[in-house]
């Protein structure tokens, strides 16, 4: 009986520290990664969840960090092949215009919120007089072209944001729809975003 009592009491420290962790992204990134102390961090979540028990709260960290590194290794192998058989299209000298109103005759890529309108055009087709609640103008519009599988693939749009991230580019717009997704940078960052990208698709 006291063994049931004891495995009963170690799952619920197991769930708890899985439910204690899904809302910090951070710290489930680095248990990905392999990178934390599970020590220390189990000393601070025993502050935090009031369990007294820190062998427990290490052994499921452990057993949590070793599941969260074989599904990344999985999901990111799958992200990867599907990017190699994508490709890459750069478009140059583009504006991200953001309106209240929708335009008469827009020219280029438009997407309608609930109370305004989002506007990818070339930047010579910028009508004189508007009134835009945004506006960022010399963007380079990168789209990459994936297999059709990618609506089915997860991952793909966090993978890629990630990848930028940890170059410090900032993305203006990021627009994943069907086969396409569509990453609009400033012209600055345009050359570390093509480089980054080229490196992972074929």
């Amino acid at each position: 009986m006291y063994h049931l009592i004891h495995s009963i009491a170690i799952m619920t420290i197991a769930q708890n520290v899985r439910n204690h962790l899904r809302n910090k992204p951070y710290m489930l990134e680095a248990l990905e990664k392999g990178i934390v102390n599970l020590s220390e961090l189990s000393r601070q979540i025993q502050k935090e969840i009031k369990t007294e028990d820190t062998s427990a709260i290490k052994a499921a960290l452990r057993r949590y960090s070793e599941e969260l590194q074989k599904h990344k290794q999985k999901r990111e192998e799958k992200v990867l092949i599907l990017l190699k058989r994508s490709s890459i299209a750069v478009y140059d000298r583009k504006s991200v215009m953001i309106t209240g109103k929708e335009l008469a005759n827009p020219t280029g890529m438009k997407v309608d919120l609930l109370d305004k309108f989002v506007y990818l055009l070339d930047r010579s087709d910028l009508p004189e007089r508007i009134s835009t609640l945004m506006k960022h103008d010399n963007c380079t519009l990168i789209v990459v072209h994936s297999p059709e599988e990618l609506e089915a693939t997860p991952g793909v749009v966090a993978f890629l944001a990630t990848m930028l991230a940890e170059q410090n580019v900032n993305i203006i717009e990021f627009i994943s729809c069907w086969t396409e997704t569509i990453i609009v940078v400033d012209r600055k960052d345009s050359i570390k975003t093509y480089e980054t990208l080229s490196n992972m698709v074929g």
